[in-house]
């Protein structure tokens, strides 16, 4: 009896946590596929949460310091 009821948890559990993946998954669609077509990384944040990256940032260089003119 105790092994059923764990089992029978185990599933809900289970299925709760597709249930967000996909939740997830459909929120965030069409925010990662804009990213995805332009090459960006999409990493993920937590739920309905994503961090989009353009690695063309990578790419930038600081530029050379500007000594201040002293009046």
């Amino acid at each position: 009896m105790y092994s059923q009821g764990t089992k029978g948890l185990s599933r809900i559990k289970s299925r709760i946590r597709e249930l967000i993946a996909w939740a997830d998954r459909e929120l965030c669609a069409e925010e990662d596929e804009f990213a995805y077509r332009r090459g960006w990384t999409v990493s993920k944040a937590g739920f309905g949460a994503r961090r989009y990256r353009d690695p063309r940032f990578d790419q930038l260089k600081i530029g050379p310091r500007v000594p201040e003119e002293v009046s």
